[in-house]
């Protein structure tokens, strides 16, 4: 099962400073990473951003969704990142096994360069970063998470595994090609305008997704999907116009306060989704 959590450009477009964004895109990291995300896709709503865009959103989820140990020397000062002191920890384990001959520990490392030959720069918990070889099954860019395992520290001995890693990935594309993948599951779109779950309805859609896998996608504060894809309320269980989704749903059916804040219906979308039986 893929799961692929949405959330819009204009995501803090209510924070009041630098510091108040950036405690926000820390939950909204924390509940990808409690819930399982493979991949945390910030997807452009201009019209509806202010003082910070889709480009802090995205830095600022990268160095969240960063190893610890990797992101001094990956990140350095960015003025995107001023205040990710208060960033809570996400506490994904990035390291497993033991050191030995035969497999070694298995660690996270991110692609810092690519360069012939099949080759990439990588740094990871080694002292410097390394050059490793692709395995010829992946495809990886600049910026990439890889699983490296580790059978030796002197002489250095690491390869590039092809295996699932801990975490999730970040990046910014638009919302019609997130929606478009192969592996996209059942598209929902969250909304208090959908159809309410229920109990009866979320045993059957709960196994459906953890058989295909899911696309996940979240409005932002006072700008909730509708108003983002510029749909009349009327039309958002059945949509004539916009992305493609298998489901409106109101995952929050007696929801007590006027807005639901992002960070507040990912925890309570992805909880109800992820059930499993």
């Amino acid at each position: 099962m893929t799961l692929t959590v949405l959330v819009p450009s204009s995501l803090v477009r209510e924070a009041e400073d630098k510091r108040e964004a950036t405690r926000k895109l820390g939950y909204v990291a924390r509940a990808a990473t409690v819930f399982r995300a493979d991949r945390l896709v910030v997807f452009s709503d201009w019209e509806g951003e202010r003082r910070f865009g889709g480009e802090f959103v995205e830095t600022v989820l990268r160095y969240a969704a960063t190893p610890p140990h990797l992101r001094k020397d990956l990140w350095g000062r960015r003025d995107e990142l001023e205040y990710v002191g208060v960033l809570p920890p996400l506490r994904v384990p990035s390291t497993t096994g033991s050191e030995s001959a035969d497999s070694g520990s298995l660690t996270q490392g991110i692609v810092t360069e690519v360069g012939p030959d099949g080759r990439v720069r990588v740094n990871c918990e080694l002292q410097h970063p390394v050059s490793l070889h692709v395995p010829p099954s992946m495809e990886v860019a600049e910026g990439a998470r890889v699983a490296i395992r580790i059978s030796s520290r002197e002489p250095v001995r690491a390869r590039i595994v092809d295996e699932p890693l801990a975490g999730f990935d970040v990046s910014r594309t638009d919302l019609e090609e997130a929606l478009g993948r192969a592996d996209a599951g059942v598209r929902i779109a969250t909304s208090r305008f959908g159809e309410a779950l229920t109990t009866t309805r979320l045993p059957e859609l709960a196994s459906r997704i953890e058989r295909e896998g899911a696309t996940v996608v979240f409005g932002s504060p006072g700008r909730g999907l509708p108003a983002i894809l510029d749909i009349t309320l009327e039309d958002t269980v059945e949509p004539v116009d916009g992305p493609g989704f298998d489901l409106w749903l109101n995952t929050i059916p007696r929801q007590g306060s006027e807005t639901v804040r992002t960070e507040e219906a990912m925890f309570a979308s992805l909880a109800s989704l992820t059930l499993t039986e």
